[in-house]
């Protein structure tokens, strides 16, 4: 086990190494100019130059990559251009909105949808089956912000249970920080529920013929510990698949749903970064989506080995 392991964090390594490169070339030759947004539109030439060589863009571009990734290893993600604050103390800043919609949308994701997944196998074809498919269709066909607009309307607009915008940090209390995250986290999580109970349905279906489910039922043991002692536990490693991609998805596609209900997380920055030309804390933000996605790729296997002895040979 702990072979695997170090195997798999080594393979991690060269990946983050070519989403270093990646992300500095792919900002470093796009058009338009840091060092103009900085000047403003009457910045001489002179001034241009003298940006241009405070911030280290006048070096070659191997130079350039070489100082900016030993930063990284020292972890010094350099300052943003516009704020002049480091870039990692930002992302600190704005972190918690983001991570915490995130867990709790994966948390809501993995108690309703995999329920719904394992009845609707259990009952293919019922009137139940059709209702859970059809609902996961309309689920992951319809935009975010349509969901998001309809549930404001609904439960803030129409029934006042729930407020329109705003966050709270689950330091200030558990009942503030539910109260204010509950219209967020089910809008984000509308998508990936019904992605994970259609996978769930599947996988579940494709054990559910299985000799030893048969075995299972013969003898005698009662249907819900054949689908969630028996089958559902065989068929996890799809389904854990999905909701490991899922929560990085969410990490990353959050900027919808924070711009919906004025959440002051990561996705509102990364649209600030981008329109002001921020190349430090753009950067910083697809290191940090790019490690997010890595890291749970990286779980993932991890949980694959210790739920199927199998995978670590």
């Amino acid at each position: 086990m702990f072979a695997y392991f170090v195997r798999r964090v080594l393979a991690a390594i060269p990946v983050m190494l070519v989403v270093a490169l990646f992300v500095f070339l792919l900002l470093r030759l796009s058009p338009g100019d840091p060092a103009a947004i900085i000047g403003g539109d009457m910045a001489s030439p002179e001034q241009l130059a003298a940006i241009r060589q405070n911030l280290g863009l006048d070096r070659p571009l191997h130079v350039q990559f070489f100082v900016w990734l030993w930063q990284l290893l020292h972890g010094d993600f350099s300052t943003s251009l516009m704020a002049h604050t480091g870039v990692l103390s930002m992302i600190g800043q704005r972190l918690e909105p983001t991570l915490s919609l995130a867990l709790v949308a994966t948390a809501l994701t993995v108690l309703v949808a995999v329920p719904l997944g394992v009845l609707a196998a259990w009952r293919r074809g019922s009137w139940l089956d059709h209702t859970v498919m059809s609902v996961s269709v309309l689920g992951f066909s319809v935009p975010v912000f349509v969901i998001g607009y309809g549930l404001t309307t609904l439960f803030a607009l129409q029934l006042h249970w729930l407020p329109v915008q705003g966050f709270k940090s689950i330091f200030d209390g558990v009942g503030p920080f539910a109260y204010r995250i509950a219209l967020p986290a089910l809008t984000l999580a509308s998508a990936h529920i019904a992605l994970v109970a259609r996978m769930t349905r599947a996988s579940l279906l494709d054990v559910l013929g299985e000799d030893y489910i048969r075995t299972a039922r013969a003898k005698g043991l009662g249907e819900l510990a054949v689908l969630f002692r028996h089958a559902l536990r065989n068929a996890w490693v799809p389904i854990l698949t999905v909701i490991g991609s899922g929560f990085a998805l969410m990490i990353s596609g959050v900027v919808v749903t924070e711009s919906v209900f004025n959440i002051p997380g990561l996705g509102r920055l990364i649209v600030d970064a981008v329109l002001a030309r921020d190349y430090p804390v753009i950067q910083g933000m697809i290191l940090l989506t790019s490690g997010v996605y890595v890291l749970i790729n990286l779980l993932i296997d991890m949980s694959y080995a210790i739920s199927d002895p199998r995978i670590r040979y």
